[in-house]
């Protein structure tokens, strides 16, 4: 279990952890469960590697003090350092199906329609 709070950034006291964070975790989880996966059925070997992504935001957005700043990652840099004897065509195609194929990368890449519905508590 995980307790979400606010990012240092923002007055979070460190010791729970950021949503943004957990958006680039769960990118970062999907896209190497994703890889290993596209990599076994193409039968590319794979000795190890590391999946990693980071992200800039502009606080200023998030905590309401410039209009202008956007809410959310500008951008987010999703990387992937792989130990293989894969060919250069074989890591091409191994990369495009891991972005084909991982639901968070698809789903950032492609935002869905998100409704926000609400419901009082009964009293």
């Amino acid at each position: 279990m995980v307790e979400a709070g606010l990012h240092p950034a923002t007055g979070g006291d460190g010791l729970s952890v950021c949503s943004g964070d957990m958006l680039l975790e769960a990118l970062v989880a999907c896209a190497g469960v994703t890889l290993k996966a596209v990599a076994t059925s193409l039968d590319i070997p794979l000795r190890g590697g590391t999946v990693s992504a980071e992200g800039d935001l502009d606080f200023r957005g998030t905590l309401g003090v410039a209009r202008e700043a956007p809410v959310g990652f500008l951008r987010i840099r999703l990387r992937f350092e792989l130990d293989t004897d894969a060919s250069p065509e074989q890591l091409a195609t191994l990369l495009k199906l891991t972005e084909r194929y991982c639901v968070v990368y698809q789903t950032l890449h492609h935002p869905p329609e998100l409704v926000i519905s609400h419901q009082s508590a009964g009293r």
